[in-house]
C-alpha cells in the first residue's frame, strides 16, 4: 500500500518510521524545513525504550513529487488541516483513502469539505512521541489505535489498514463507533495537554501532584458530561481512563506541551476550546475548561507579541 503521511512532526514521524521499518512504501510530506532536510540527509533518529536506531525514510516538502497514493494519513495540527487536505488532492485517485489520526474535534468536517465522505476515515491513537530535535524523536507512550468508517460500517479496507498497522507494531482495532473513540481520545487530551503545557510537566507528572491531579479530574468530568449530553457512549470511567493514559505515556511531553516549549500556536481550539463550544450549544457551564482555554490562548498571544 503506497502511503503518504501528511505531517512530519513527532507523531507523523513515529507512525512513518514504524511503517517504514516493516517495509511499507511510505513518503513523509511536510513543510518543517529542518525536519525534512535532516531525515532526507541522515534518516530518522528513533529512540525507543532506551535504544536508538536510524531509519532511512522517504521525505519531501513537495507533495507533487510523490505520485498517487493508496492511503493518505493526516497528522498535521488541526489549524493546518485545510491546507494539508488541499495539498493532498494531487495524491488522489479513484480508490484513495484519506485517514485522519489527528487530535481534537472538527477535522472530519474540514476534510469532507474537499474530499468525498466515502473516501474519508477517522482514527485515534494512544501512542505518544516527543520531537527532541529536527529528525530525532522518542517513542514515549504506548496505547491502542482505533480506526473506523464515518458510517460505522466494518469494511475490508479498514481491516487492511488495521492489519498493516499491526504488522508495524501499532496495535490497531477497527471500530464500529469511531465517533465514540474520537470523543474518548478528546477526554484524554482535554485532561492532559493544556495542563502539561501550563506546568511544564511530562504527562505522568500530572498524577504525581494532588493539585494537578485534581485539576485534571475537573477538566475530564466537565468534558465527559458534555459528551454524555451529546449522546456519546463512554464505556470506561473517564477519569480512570485519563489517569491510565497519563501513566502509559509518563515520559512523554504532550503535543501542546511541545508547542509551548517552542512558543508555537497550540490546538486548544480543537480540544478544550471545542468542548467549551459544544457546552455552549447545550447550555452547560464548564468553568474549568473555559478557564484553561482562556489561559492557553492569552499565553499564545504573548508568544506572538514576543
Amino acid at each position: 500500500m503506497n502511503t503518504v503521511m501528511m505531517g512530519p512532526g513527532a507523531m507523523g514521524s513515529l507512525f512513518g518510521g514504524l511503517l517504514t521499518l516493516v517495509g511499507e512504501e511510505l513518503w513523509l510530506v511536510g513543510y518543517r524545513k529542518e525536519q525534512i532536510e535532516t531525515i532526507c540527509s541522515f534518516g530518522l533518529t528513533f529512540e525507543e525504550k532506551g535504544k536508538t536506531q536510524i531509519i532511512p525514510m522517504n521525505a519531501t516538502p513537495d507533495v507533487t513529487s510523490v505520485g498517487k497514493a493508496d492511503l493518505v494519513i493526516f497528522f498535521v495540527k488541526t489549524y493546518d488541516t485545510e491546507k494539508a487536505v488541499s495539498d493532498a488532492l494531487v495524491l488522489e485517485k479513484e480508490d484513495t483513502i484519506f485517514l485522519t489520526l489527528q487530535n481534537g474535534l472538527g477535522n472530519e468536517d474540514v476534510i469532507c469539505k474537499q474530499i468525498d465522505r466515502k473516501k474519508v476515515m477517522l482514527g485515534v491513537t494512544g501512542h505518544g512521541a516527543t520531537l527532541l530535535r529536527p529528525g530525532h524523536i522518542r517513542h514515549a507512550g504506548w496505547g491502542k489505535t482505533f480506526i473506523g468508517e464515518l458510517d460505522h460500517q466494518m469494511t475490508d479496507r479498514a481491516i487492511r489498514i488495521a492489519q498493516m498497522f499491526c504488522r508495524a507494531g501499532i496495535e490497531t482495532e477497527v471500530s464500529s463507533n469511531i465517533h465514540d473513540n474520537v470523543w474518548g481520545k478528546l477526554l484524554v487530551n482535554a485532561g492532559i495537554n493544556a495542563l502539561t503545557a501550563l506546568t511544564g510537566f511530562k504527562n505522568g507528572q500530572l498524577v504525581d501532584y494532588p493539585e494537578t491531579a485534581r485539576l485534571m479530574e475537573k477538566l475530564v468530568f466537565e468534558a465527559a458530561e458534555v459528551a454524555r449530553r451529546k449522546g456519546i457512549h463512554i464505556e470506561e470511567n473517564p477519569i480512570d481512563k485519563v489517569r491510565k493514559a497519563a501513566e502509559a505515556t509518563r515520559e512523554n511531553r504532550s503535543s501542546m506541551g511541545q508547542d509551548f516549549d517552542h512558543r508555537r500556536r497550540t490546538e486548544i481550539d480543537a480540544i478544550n476550546g471545542a468542548v467549551v463550544k459544544e457546552a455552549e450549544r447545550l447550555g452547560i457551564s464548564i468553568p474549568y475548561n473555559q478557564m484553561i482555554t482562556d489561559l492557553i490562548k492569552v499565553i499564545e498571544k504573548r508568544f506572538h507579541q514576543g
